[in-house]
């Protein structure tokens, strides 16, 4: 089992920007892919991101290409989501997941999931 709570979320003004993490506990964090999907109100919860356990490939959505930069830490158990030049359609609750494979771009591909880190950015 993998437990994961997701921190860092806010409001935060257009062009702003915000860093949320995401701690794991449980099994070994270095050996999950980790990714961060995105639900906004009424609207399916979308990709945003995903890196390997080793860090060394990432995956970006169309979105956030440019503007987000997905990290790792497993020194610290922590997989962080750097957010800059945000915008008001930004606005979501930002999902934190577990892959015990390779992390793909479909929810289907993530064992575990954190509870949710509210952003909401105001025009």
């Amino acid at each position: 089992q993998v437990q994961l709570v997701e921190s860092g979320g806010g409001l935060v003004q257009a062009g702003g920007s915000l860093r949320l993490s995401c701690a794991a506990s449980g099994r070994p964090f270095s050996y999950n892919g980790m990714g961060w999907f995105r639900q906004a109100p009424g609207k399916e919860r979308e990709f945003v991101v995903a890196i390997t356990y080793s860090g060394g490939t990432t995956y970006y959505s169309d979105s956030a290409k440019v503007r987000f930069t997905i990290s790792r830490d497993n020194g610290k158990n922590t997989v962080y989501l750097q957010m800059n030049s945000l915008k008001p359609e930004d606005t979501a609750a930002y999902y934190c997941a577990a892959s015990r494979g390779w992390p793909g771009t479909s929810r289907n591909s993530y064992n575990y999931w954190g509870q949710g880190t509210q952003v909401t950015v105001s025009s």
